[in-house]
């Protein structure tokens, strides 16, 4: 039985396992004079005896998933022939690795020979077999926990408490996840930006104003040990996020507050929508309307005024990104807006403020914390986008202020660090981890100073 069928099938026994429970329960209750002779509504005996049937053969389908392979292949070794297994380590990996492909149909790396054929057939043999297992393991935990709860589902029974426990138990177990893998992904990229500091010095990497990773073939090729001066990098990331944000943020604080304040309902049920329209579009779509459409503009526009203009320039990406994070700062700026208390609205206009007043020297000083902070993620997010800057901007890491010419950003040369079969052992790999690295304490650093401005300047109403 394949996974997906047999995940499908412990679903349907779990959805069971929730009726049995929840009609023993209410059969209970009629024979003991209603659902108040209960200690737990039926829903929860349903819930726990569903609990109990899923949980349990779900851990364990898991856990059997995690070492399938290894064991399999542990197996399958033991089986080959004494001079197979005889081979040096990296040959016999070779091996291994030709067999399971050939399993899975990929491309092998050298002649299908009849030991790998057999390898195969015997591999898929135990595969089935272990799937096989799997299901009748699975499917009897499942149905004995089912039937165990049955049984026990009493009046007395504390369905409601243990259902809160298991409940309780599996956001903490989905928190401890989560915190694990940002702890991962944190020390990965520390790691490999540590090896990379230990081959080029931190102050040439900061603070260098020339960025050229590529290694040189020979020792005697000019700039052989490559240029890792990344302020070019930066410079470029924060001349596209400044003109993102310069067009993002008026923008959409205006239509934030048009939507709160002067739209009636009927108008704003239509708008609002449209508006967060343009957050669901892929920003491949806004890469490839920046390529093909603003930048041509804005190259034409230049040369009308002997203006030189480069075919990808900075000012094209940031525009483009710019409207993309407008429904971002629209959307928050929105809700904290509406935020307000109605009475703040009402006090101003008892003392004869007019609606543009209100607006000015009330709701946005009362909002202003949230706003910014707002912004300052919305900052992040354009610091964060990829796709654009490449399709828009450039790969050319120049150190201009100009946002006619091309440029590019960090998140750019991640990409382009690690496109290809590349080696962890070379700096020009390891800088994309440099990169990310000052890339993610920056937008961490961002997120800090907006929670911190919200938390200090918020201001609290009854």
């Amino acid at each position: 039985m394949s996974p997906l069928l047999l995940f499908l099938l412990l679903l349907l026994l779990s959805v069971t396992g929730f009726f049995i429970g929840r009609r023993k329960a209410v059969s209970l209750a009629k024979k003991a004079g209603g659902t108040s002779r209960l200690h737990s509504l039926p829903v929860y005996y349903g819930t726990l005896t569903a609990f109990w049937c899923c949980l349990p053969a779900f851990f364990m389908f898991l856990i059997w998933l995690s070492f399938e392979q290894s064991i399999i292949t542990w197996l399958m070794v033991a089986d080959l022939p004494e001079q197979a297994r005889a081979l040096p380590p990296a040959r016999l990996n070779v091996l291994i690795s030709d067999i399971q492909g050939l399993v899975n149909g990929n491309i092998v790396s050298g002649e299908v020979t009849p030991l790998m054929r057999s390898a195969a057939e015997h591999y898929i043999s135990l595969k089935g077999i272990s799937q096989m297992i799997t299901s009748v393991m699975v499917l009897v935990v499942a149905i004995a926990g089912m039937l165990m709860v049955h049984r026990q589902i009493k009046p007395e029974l504390r369905a409601r408490n243990q259902v809160e426990k298991v409940v309780m138990g599996l956001l903490v177990v989905c928190s401890t996840i989560a915190i694990f893998t940002t702890v991962g992904i944190v020390l990965s990229i520390l790691y490999e930006a540590v090896r990379f500091f230990q081959q080029i010095p931190v102050t040439d990497f900061l603070f260098g104003l020339e960025w050229s990773p590529q290694m040189a073939i020979r020792e005697d090729q000019v700039g052989s040990s490559g240029a890792f001066g990344a302020v070019p990098v930066f410079a470029g990331t924060i001349l596209i996020s400044a003109i993102a944000m310069f067009i993002a943020a008026p923008i959409g604080l205006m239509s934030a507050i048009f939507l709160s304040e002067y739209a009636d309902r009927r108008l704003r049920s239509v708008v609002k929508p449209l508006l967060e329209i343009l957050a669901g579009v892929p920003t491949v779509v806004y890469g490839f309307f920046a390529a093909l459409v603003v930048a041509p503009l804005i190259r034409n526009s230049g040369a009308q005024f002997g203006i030189d203009v480069s075919s990808e320039s900075a000012l094209a990406a940031g525009l483009v990104m710019g409207v993309m994070i407008i429904p971002f700062v629209s959307s928050l700026s929105d809700d904290v807006i509406n935020a307000v208390p109605q009475s703040l609205r009402d006090g101003a206009y008892s003392v004869g403020a007019t609606r543009s007043e209100t607006i000015k020297d009330v709701l946005v000083p009362a909002a202003l914390p949230g706003i910014v902070g707002g912004l300052l993620l919305a900052v992040s997010r354009a610091i964060g986008e990829t796709m654009i800057v490449v399709m828009a901007a450039g790969l050319s890491a120049n150190l201009t202020a100009n946002p006619l010419q091309a440029v590019t950003t960090v998140t750019v040369q991640i990409v382009t660090l690690l496109v290809g079969d590349q080696e962890f052992d070379s700096p020009k790999t390891l800088a994309a981890f440099a990169l990310g690295l000052v890339l993610f304490i920056g937008t961490l650093l961002l997120n800090i100073i907006a929670l911190t401005f919200v938390r200090k300047y918020r201001e609290r109403y009854d």
